[in-house]
């Protein structure tokens, strides 16, 4: 028998309301009816381009923005039903790491004390053994621990990175949520820190809630995928099948933008990057998100 789900998220949705003078106001669905689980030591991937609403979903499942609609559910217990005591309590267990390195650490801080710092917020350990702390986390990510007295212009993009990963990882979470951790990295830096990435996996057992626009980062890194638009999940499946079989028209589309750019299927047509894709059709956020075939699903209409 399967185990119950580490994350489960269920009908979220995030509307934002822009209001005119005079005038009707704007809603914005940026997020509408989104459904998926990730289980205990599970990479799953939301791939989307820009403006699909991946990061804001992310943002509603760590409770930094509220949602409009649905819930999300951490180990069995509803996070936007949690007091403050608990909602700290279930951060422990559930860390972001964001997207850009250069402004994720405070300049004025030393990489000990930025390392150390969820450590200190939740009270744990002497300052002493916070300092051994901090140089086992260094040596998680690669880095030596003479790195805990530099500062974050002292480094790369990459150790910066590695950095806020070792922060991340400080109070043992159970669940990493990466939104486009190594888009601002070239691609060598890039493949070490996904490298990295996966052994942390391998190693901790985590969790990882991988959000990117980079369909060769969801293949190399991720065990099942769902892919957005406009808001909306159009297609879920393991990677594997996903990227043999694709079935919903937007994947088919983004898959052979993906080949297009590293060269395997030169075409006439426009290169598609992040933004250039068609939002999804009103007819086609009637449709359900319905099972092609086994623990394959798409929203496209039925035979």
């Amino acid at each position: 028998m399967n185990s119950p789900p580490l994350l489960d998220v269920r009908g979220l949705a995030k509307q934002f309301v822009r209001r005119r003078f005079l005038r009707a106001p704007v809603v914005t669905r940026a997020v509408d009816d989104v459904s998926f689980d990730i289980r205990e030591g599970e990479s799953f991937g939301l791939v989307g381009e820009s403006g699909s609403g991946k990061t804001t979903a992310a943002r509603c499942i760590l409770r930094l923005t509220r949602p409009t609609a649905g819930e999300v559910w951490f180990d069995g217990e509803s996070v936007h039903a949690m007091s403050r005591p608990e909602l700290r309590t279930m951060r422990r267990a559930m860390q972001p790491v964001f997207q850009d390195p250069y402004s994720s650490l405070n300049p004025r801080r030393t990489v000990g004390r930025s390392v150390a710092e969820p450590l200190l917020v939740h009270g744990v350990g002497t300052a002493q053994s916070r300092g051994v702390r901090v140089a086992e986390l260094l040596d998680l990510v690669g880095l030596a621990p003479s790195y805990s007295g530099r500062r974050p212009d002292e480094l790369s993009g990459g150790q910066r990175q590695r950095i806020a990963l070792a922060r991340a990882l400080a109070l043992a979470p159970r669940l990493l949520v990466l939104d486009e951790p190594v888009s601002a990295l070239d691609a060598s830096v890039a493949a070490q820190i996904v490298n990295l990435l996966l052994r942390l996996r391998r190693e901790l057992n985590l969790a990882l809630l991988f959000i990117t626009h980079d369909l060769r980062l969801v293949r190399h890194l991720t065990t099942r995928v769902a892919v957005m638009r406009a808001g909306r999940i159009v297609e879920l499946a393991p990677t594997a099948a996903l990227f043999a079989m694709p079935h919903h028209p937007y994947t088919h589309r983004l898959l052979a933008a993906g080949a297009r750019r590293e060269g395997r299927s030169p075409g006439r047509e426009q290169d598609l990057g992040p933004g250039q894709v068609n939002e999804g059709t009103a007819s086609e956020r009637v449709l359900p998100l319905r099972e092609i075939e086994p623990a394959h699903f798409a929203r496209i209409a039925g035979p």
